[in-house]
């Protein structure tokens, strides 16, 4: 596969740093991460659908929810380490395709320019971590809004928004489409895993993945209607879509499993940090 042109002086340390074993230990510490803040996300909002306190927010919410805990700003501290180690891995996925995952056709670029936006979302998540750890506050409630109103405001703005949204529910669609042909089992080192985990691994994946799809798309929904009307407030974040979910009829019914995926989909990330084949070679 082509690789990127990097300066040489750059490249080889660069390589060294991610063929190194810390690096793969890293990156397993950030699948893991990932999966306890959608595990907390799922289970606010199972809580909040049920009737059993709760509430719907994002993944900034529930790095609040965590830092609240006793000793939570030790186990934040833990986390944040692991979403650094996360965003890492995505950006080498982007720059050196690590996993060795196909050519470098229009596809695996869309493929790679995915995993550069991921390292970007949770570079961001951990810096809202690091904010919460040293007690200046979190990412804004509104921060889904003020970028929408950023591109909004940039030429051909509202095309820019319409194609996000395009783009968050094709990701969506495409979440939905693995979870169905359950493609996530490639990742995993099935040989070294029992019946039961291979099993767990599955059904949370299947599950877990195809919330995520669910939810992405209304988000994308969301993105497209803030372009129609070129209104900012009308783009919602995760924690704004699972409300929205809960205001529609059956309402809690509704919430209620996607939150239970949601939950799976922490589980699955688990699983992930321990089974998961990371080529860093």
């Amino acid at each position: 596969m082509t690789r990127p042109n990097l300066p040489p002086n750059i490249q080889k340390p660069a390589r060294q740093a991610v063929a190194n074993p810390a690096f793969e230990r890293l990156a397993r510490l950030g699948f893991a991460a990932k999966g306890i803040v959608y595990f907390v996300v799922g289970l606010l909002a199972a809580q909040a659908a049920f009737g059993t306190g709760g509430r719907t927010t994002d993944t900034s919410g529930a790095l609040e929810t965590i830092v609240s805990q006793p000793f939570g700003k030790f186990l934040l501290t833990i986390l944040t380490v692991g979403l650094i180690g996360y965003a890492l891995w995505r950006l080498a996925e982007a720059i050196f395709d690590p996993e060795h995952s196909g050519q470098a056709d229009t596809k695996q670029v869309i493929k790679r320019l995915g995993y550069a936006f991921s390292a970007l979302a949770y570079a961001a998540l951990a810096w809202t971590a690091i904010k919460l750890i040293i007690g200046s506050g979190g990412g804004g409630d509104n921060s889904t809004q003020d970028w929408t109103a950023r591109l909004l405001a940039q030429p051909f703005g509202q095309w820019l928004v319409g194609l996000l949204g395009i783009i968050v529910i094709s990701v969506g669609i495409s979440y939905l489409y693995e979870a169905y042909k359950a493609k996530f089992r490639r990742h995993f080192k099935l040989q070294e895993m029992s019946a039961d985990e291979r099993t767990l691994a599955i059904r949370a994946g299947r599950f877990g993945i195809a919330a995520r799809g669910i939810v992405f798309a209304i988000i994308g929904i969301f993105f497209i209607q803030a372009a129609r009307h070129s209104d900012a407030s009308e783009a919602k974040g995760l924690g704004e879509a699972l409300a929205v979910l809960a205001q529609q009829p059956f309402g809690p019914w509704i919430l209620g499993l996607v939150a239970l995926g949601l939950i799976a989909y922490g589980i699955y990330s688990l699983v992930e940090a321990r089974y998961r084949r990371i080529d860093n070679q």
